[in-house]
Order: C-alpha cells, then sequence, then structure tokens
C-alpha cells in the first residue's frame, strides 16, 4: 500500500494543497521495523549507495526511560547525485543526505516515510535538475516498495 501525506505547519491548509506536490511519501511494509530497515540497508548499500547513519529512536527513548513504539531513521545517499542537486540549488544540502524513517504507528503498522524529490525540488526552487530528481524519485520509491516486500 503507497500513500501520501500532507504534513505543513498549517494542517487546516491541506485541503487547500490538494494539487500541489505532497511533502512525504509512505509506503506500508509487511515486515517489522527491525526487519525492514535492515532490508532497506541491504538493498540501499547493494544498489551502491552509502549508508551514513542509522538512528534508533526507540532504543534512544528507553536509555531515558520513555517509550515509543519502533522507529528507526536510515540516512543514506550518494554524493554524486547529492553534489549536482546542490549545484542546482545550494539549499538542498540541508535535505541531504536523503533520509527514510520506518516506523509502527498505533495500529502495529509498519510504514517507510521519506520526503518526496518533487515537493523538495519546489521547496528548494530547484531549476536545470529535473533528471535528477526524476532518477532521485525513482529510487526512492524503488528502495522502500523493495524494503516492504
Amino acid at each position: 500500500m503507497f500513500k501520501s501525506v500532507c504534513l505543513t505547519a498549517a494542517m487546516v491548509l491541506c485541503p487547500l494543497a490538494a494539487n500541489a506536490t505532497e511533502s512525504l511519501l509512505m509506503q506500508e511494509s509487511t515486515h517489522s521495523v527491525q526487519a525492514t530497515a535492515d532490508k532497506f540497508v541491504s538493498i540501499a548499500e547493494g544498489k551502491g549507495l552509502n549508508v551514513f547513519a542509522r538512528i534508533d529512536h526507540q532504543k534512544n527513548a528507553q536509555g531515558v526511560d520513555l517509550a515509543l513504539r519502533p522507529t528507526q531513521v536510515i540516512i543514506f545517499g550518494n554524493p554524486v547525485v547529492g553534489t549536482k542537486l546542490m549545484q542546482c540549488s545550494q539549499s538542498m544540502g540541508i535535505d541531504l543526505p536523503l533520509k527514510v524513517l520506518v516506523s509502527e504507528d498505533e495500529n502495529q503498522k509498519v510504514w517507510l516515510t521519506y520526503q518526496n524529490p518533487h515537493y523538495l525540488k519546489t521547496l528548494h526552487n530547484v531549476k536545470g535538475c529535473d533528471a535528477v530528481i526524476e532518477k532521485v524519485s525513482g529510487v526512492m520509491g524503488a528502495l522502500t516498495s523493495a524494503a516492504a516486500k
């Protein structure tokens, strides 16, 4: 199952922005958070992407005696692609490397969530990088779909 989510500072504006590019994209996984994150990392590394960090928010919460459903963030990317995006709009650097959130919701469903590259293009006023944005969009969709199955 694949769905998009509209998240803005003023959630009330979402219905007004129905035609706008969705900021976050989500893919439901058939696996646990741990298994989904492990699979995502394995697939990403197998495609030659660098995995820079993996943050286990649940473990960090437990370390300060707080409860949190399983939640991990994987930070990954390709310096060649990232550099090309920053050459088109240097402010893209705030959203690079790319990230995917793997989390369990209140209904025990597991989701992979990531920023829509087309949204980032608009957010950062990226010009002249349409092919790179399309490539990143395709890779993100393929990675999350493969990790979810």
